[in-house]
């Protein structure tokens, strides 16, 4: 049993968006709608964490711009998708944020760098970094999370955990993003 994690209606919720959202596709990347499958449970999910949260951001590495295996509008078009299927099952995201550097690039603005965290602030300027929960499928988006001082939730194929450093350890070990709702007490604002 997990410990529970009391949030109020202030609370934001980011969410990575391959192995969370819908199903990662090994070594390649989600080029078209064709392409993009929700995982189980996802879209029930949203609909509920959607009334939880005051802001559910979505923070995605997206190399594959860089790489010219897609191009940005592409991307926009998966991601327009995407929100119009959340909305359709009652759930809602805020915004998508996305980096589509290279990663070996020095100082670029991809997870763990949280370059698309301080985008989400100043949009949003009523999130609070203490007051957010960043749920991801790897150890950059566990560091991403706790450099901000997020609490974090690893799902998924949790990749690079654990972290042979130790120095990123994820408040809480889930199965999907349909766990995260096991685990969250909510209070009224």
């Amino acid at each position: 049993m997990h410990k529970s994690l009391t949030i109020d209606p202030l609370w934001t919720l980011f969410l990575d968006r391959d192995g969370v959202l819908n199903r990662r596709l090994p070594d390649l990347y989600v080029t078209s709608v064709e392409e993009f499958e929700f995982l189980p449970g996802v879209l029930d999910s949203l609909a509920v964490l959607s009334k939880m949260f005051a802001h559910i951001i979505v923070v995605t590495n997206q190399q594959g711009i860089a790489k010219g295996l897609l191009t940005s509008q592409q991307l926009d078009t998966v991601h327009q998708y995407m929100e119009q299927k959340i909305v359709e099952a009652g759930g809602c995201i805020d915004a998508v944020y996305y980096c589509g550097e290279l990663a070996f690039l020095p100082y670029n603005c991809r997870k763990p760098s949280p370059v698309m965290a301080y985008k989400a602030l100043e949009d949003y300027p009523d999130i609070d970094f203490t007051k957010s929960l960043m749920v991801g499928d790897a150890i950059s988006d566990v560091a991403f999370g706790q450099s901000l001082g997020m609490k974090t939730a690893l799902i998924g194929e949790k990749l690079g955990y654990p972290d042979p450093e130790e120095k990123f350890i994820p408040d809480y070990l889930l199965h999907d993003l349909s766990s995260v709702l096991s685990i969250l007490n909510l209070q009224p604002g």
